[in-house]
């Protein structure tokens, strides 16, 4: 099960938070983008206070764009990183706000891993838009784990800096077509992965092979198993995992201040 309605991200430990800023604040705004293909949706946007470190694109599961990941947009521009949230089903949906009864099968089916790179692109493409940032890089949850590790290949239409994944899927899709694992030697940018160790739907042996092929193509990686947690453990409700939730977000700021840039003040 990925987050649900009721899901919200956990809070950024205290120490993460840059020093604040007079007068300044992080701003958000409801966003309809177009992608290269003509395609428009909605997307969400979390501006850090004064100069952003870099951008993040985040890919959300397969609910597509809802409040958990607007607020976690929020999150990562309070750590000092400007950062958009997109939902991904403009082409079928269209760009109103999904409903609380929004059945998301019959969208997620017709998505590809093409058109959710293209509508990343456009995202990236907002992030760059009047050079307030310098590099852009990738973060996505269970499906859209899946498609942001897929930005690791040479082709990326993002052209990411790096890639977070928290228990990002690994395996051929529904369709039979083929993971990030049967590509992962071909990566080129550095990745971060957060998995659960009690998590039935991603096998360890996979999570394993990822860290294994990463490290024979010589790949900056850091593969982290967090041995108690199931998927979705990066919940503010699972207080069974806050310890394993405020350990990823230290690593996920580390390995960002590492790939962009320290945020300012931090």
């Amino acid at each position: 099960m990925c987050h649900d309605a009721d899901s919200r991200p956990p809070e950024l430990p205290s120490d993460l938070r840059p020093a604040p800023i007079a007068g300044g604040a992080i701003e958000t705004h409801d966003l309809v983008l177009t992608a290269a293909d003509g395609n428009r949706f909605r997307a969400f946007e979390a501006r850090a206070a004064g100069t952003p470190a870099g951008g993040l694109v985040i890919f959300p599961d397969w609910r597509g764009l809802g409040h958990f990941y607007e607020e976690l947009a929020m999150r990562f521009a309070e750590a000092g990183y400007d950062a958009i949230a997109f939902d991904y089903f403009g082409r079928t949906a269209g760009t109103a706000p999904h409903p609380d009864d929004f059945d998301q099968m019959p969208h997620i089916a017709q998505s590809t891993p093409a058109n959710v790179a293209l509508d990343a692109a456009a995202a990236a493409d907002r992030l760059r838009a009047g050079d307030r940032v310098g590099g852009v890089a990738v973060a996505g949850f269970c499906f859209g784990g899946r498609n942001a590790l897929l930005q690791g290949l040479p082709d990326s239409s993002v052209q990411p800096a790096a890639i977070v994944s928290f228990y990002g899927q690994l395996g051929p899709d529904r369709s039979g077509h083929g993971g990030p694992l049967s590509v992962a030697d071909r990566f080129t940018r550095p990745v971060l992965g957060h998995y659960g160790g009690a998590d039935e739907g991603i096998p360890l042996d996979q999570v394993r092979e990822l860290d294994r092929t990463l490290a024979a193509r010589g790949m900056p990686h850091e593969i982290h198993v967090y041995p108690r947690a199931t998927h979705s453990f990066f919940d503010r409700r699972r207080d069974e995992f806050a310890e394993e939730a405020d350990l990823a977000w230290h690593r996920t700021i580390t390995f960002l201040g590492r790939a962009l840039g320290p945020a300012t003040g931090s």
